[in-house]
């Protein structure tokens, strides 16, 4: 008894495995979609809230910062430094109470961040990797 079901759990078995490796007939359909009519607005306020920022979270490096009486001055030389050793691209100037820093780049992940903190290391030593709010990269436009 045993042996013959058995026998007939391993062709049941055979059977589903078959089943599951033969593609179903191609069906087309339709498909509709009842909902809410507020989600509509919800969707187009989102899409103009986000059409106002012109930031959004990202990373940058420091490679500055300092406090009192010539702390701006230092900013601008570090900035005005960096740009001569990378032109064309951005240092950032910024201050909050009563720091003036430095910031470079507008990396959307940390791994970009990273390899380019290994480029810029040895001119600038102090540098560090840093959660900042960034700007929307450029688009090509073909």
């Amino acid at each position: 008894m045993i042996l013959l079901l058995s026998a007939f759990y391993g062709l049941a078995q055979q059977n589903s495995y078959q089943k599951q490796d033969s593609k179903p007939p191609k069906q087309e359909g339709k498909v509709e979609v009842y909902q809410d009519s507020r989600v509509d607005s919800i969707v187009k306020m989102h899409v103009r809230y986000n059409s106002t920022q012109s930031t959004f979270e990202g990373y940058r490096i420091q490679i500055f910062f300092d406090a009192g009486n010539n702390s701006l001055s230092g900013a601008q030389a570090a900035q005005a430094n960096y740009q001569m050793l990378y032109p064309g691209d951005t240092a950032y100037i910024s201050f909050v109470e009563p720091y003036y820093k430095v910031r470079i780049g507008d990396f959307r992940t940390r791994l970009e961040a990273e390899s380019y903190l290994h480029q810029i290391i040895r001119d600038f030593p102090n540098a560090f990797i840093i959660k900042d709010k960034i700007l929307f990269p450029k688009m090509d436009e073909d």
